[in-house]
């Protein structure tokens, strides 16, 4: 792989690590729901220039469909999940558990596209569930079990997505129905959003944590993820999830001072060999 796609790997990996940072910091005062519908106008309104060129304006009729769906699966719902679930667990947390999603694509793929799956995948699996058990039990952490749920439905959501772009999107452009399906998952959750705005003007250091969360985490990250798919494929993309939850207990580590107890890390570890238990291959 060439030295300039590593790059923005690495890249992708810090700046996904660094999201569950900020939605703990903002959640609380934004809420889930004003947090997660203004990340997404922010993000859908970076693409939006792109958009309106004529080689993708032409494809939006035929890419509505699933559009609408990823507006749901891939952003709106997973996006809040995770914010509600800021609420109960720490950021390294959120991290971790996001990392599940490589999981439960691989029993989604397995069920609904057959895809094949080994003794590797198996074993995988199991130290993939093992990781989160760990993770969710409140006897371990202080990980309510709203929150550790929520965060594994965020992350099954992200595995549909994932699969469905793969049954059904094959033919589609990926620029197209990632940059609309924020916009739209922007607009279905406002009317929600506006019975549920704070009370409070949101502080200073919430609004830039809201910032960053739209315009970088999503918007920038998410170009720079597709561009990522073209050059070397979705497969090889697909390693970024190795590097999203090493960044996340760092950037919680180091800015908001969070522990990383043993069996976070035991939880971590599980995870990881999971992950990397269902992308080998068989030999």
């Amino acid at each position: 792989m060439e030295t300039k796609n590593w790059i923005i790997l690495f890249f992708l990996a810090a700046i996904w690590g660094s999201a569950f940072m900020f939605i703990k910091v903002a959640t609380p005062e934004f809420g889930p729901l004003l947090l997660v519908n203004s990340r997404l106008y922010l993000a859908g309104l970076i693409f939006i220039p792109f958009l309106l060129q004529k080689k993708y304006r032409n494809l939006f009729r035929s890419h509505f469909p699933g559009i609408l769906v990823l507006s749901v699966s891939n952003n709106a719902l997973p996006f809040f999940l995770f914010s509600y679930a800021s609420l109960g667990a720490d950021s390294n947390i959120l991290a971790i558990l996001n990392g599940t999603t490589a999981f439960m694509t691989t029993l989604l793929a397995l069920i609904w596209i057959g895809e094949k799956i080994n003794f590797f995948q198996v074993v995988g699996l199991i130290c993939g569930f093992l990781g989160i058990l760990i993770l969710v039990n409140p006897v371990n952490s202080s990980t309510t079990i709203m929150a550790g749920l929520s965060c594994v439905l965020g992350a099954f959501c992200y595995s549909f997505s994932g699969v469905f772009i793969q049954k059904v999107g094959k033919n589609l452009n990926t620029f197209v129905l990632i940059g609309w399906s924020l916009f739209f998952g922007a607009l279905i959750m406002t009317p929600i959003t506006l019975n549920y705005l704070p009370e409070v003007m949101p502080s200073q250091l919430s609004i830039l944590s809201m910032l960053w969360l739209g315009v970088v985490s999503t918007g920038i990250a998410y170009i720079a993820y597709v561009r990522l798919i073209k050059n070397i494929g979705a497969i090889k993309t697909s390693s970024v999830t190795y590097l999203i939850p090493v960044f996340g207990i760092i950037w919680g580590n180091v800015f908001l001072s969070e522990e990383i107890t043993f069996l976070i890390l035991i939880g971590f570890i599980f995870i990881m060999l999971g992950l990397y238990l269902i992308n080998r291959k068989t030999i």
